[in-house]
């Protein structure tokens, strides 16, 4: 039987991603949910989920150890981040008064700047970005995709957002406010969403199922 395994690093909610990764996997999977290197390693794929400040979380990751294990994860097999599990790919954040990532994708991560203002209707949007809206993607034949519709809307809960400086890892887009931030990467082996699949219903299960497929 494969393996997938959820990366526990002490400040994430990992029961709604476990569970919908058990809701899509069938019999061909088994579902981890782990803080032990081994583990981690060992598993035929590997999800690292994140919410919270960035700052804490590299903290967390350092003193644990896991911050090694990511890093050599991200090299050896197909791996999937979720909302910091996006952010600590690149270079480094304006959160938490500058934070140095994993810089697996060069760039780094700004925060929404206040007064945000629907370019429209010229209505104040809220900081965090919380809630559903659509996802553009620049690779609609991507195997990521593979099943949902260009536009599909997704669950996002995030103050922060990536720039990348290759554009060529861009795997998806999202206008809030008028700035049409990068919401997925795809480089290699790794696959990173700044949405939570695990909330986003059907289209989320589904890439969730496409990761595994992947």
């Amino acid at each position: 039987m494969k393996t997938v395994s959820i990366i526990d690093y002490g400040m994430s909610n990992l029961h709604s991603v476990s569970k919908a990764l058990e809701h899509i996997a069938g019999n061909d999977w088994q579902v981890q949910v782990s803080a032990q290197p081994e583990v981690i390693l060992k598993a035929d794929k590997v999800v690292f989920p994140g919410q919270g400040a960035i700052g804490n979380c590299m903290e967390l990751l350092n003193q644990t150890g896991l911050s090694e294990v990511i890093e050599h994860a991200l090299i050896s097999k197909p791996f999937l981040g979720i909302c910091l599990g996006l952010q600590t790919l690149l270079t480094q954040s304006e959160e938490s008064g500058g934070t140095t990532g994993f810089n697996w994708i060069t760039g780094q991560v700004r925060r929404f700047t206040e007064p945000l203002l629907d370019p429209v209707t010229g209505e104040r949007l809220k900081i965090p970005h919380m809630g559903w809206n659509q996802v553009h993607f620049t690779d609609s034949h991507h195997p990521f995709w593979q099943s949902v519709a260009d536009n599909s809307r997704f669950y996002f809960v995030h103050s922060y957002y990536v720039v990348p400086e290759d554009d060529s890892v861009i795997a998806a887009t999202t206008l809030y406010g008028g700035i049409d931030f990068t919401s997925a990467v795809i480089r290699d082996n790794v696959v990173a969403v700044q949405f939570h699949p695990e909330k986003s219903q059907r289209a989320g299960l589904t890439l969730l199922k496409n990761f595994l497929a992947w």
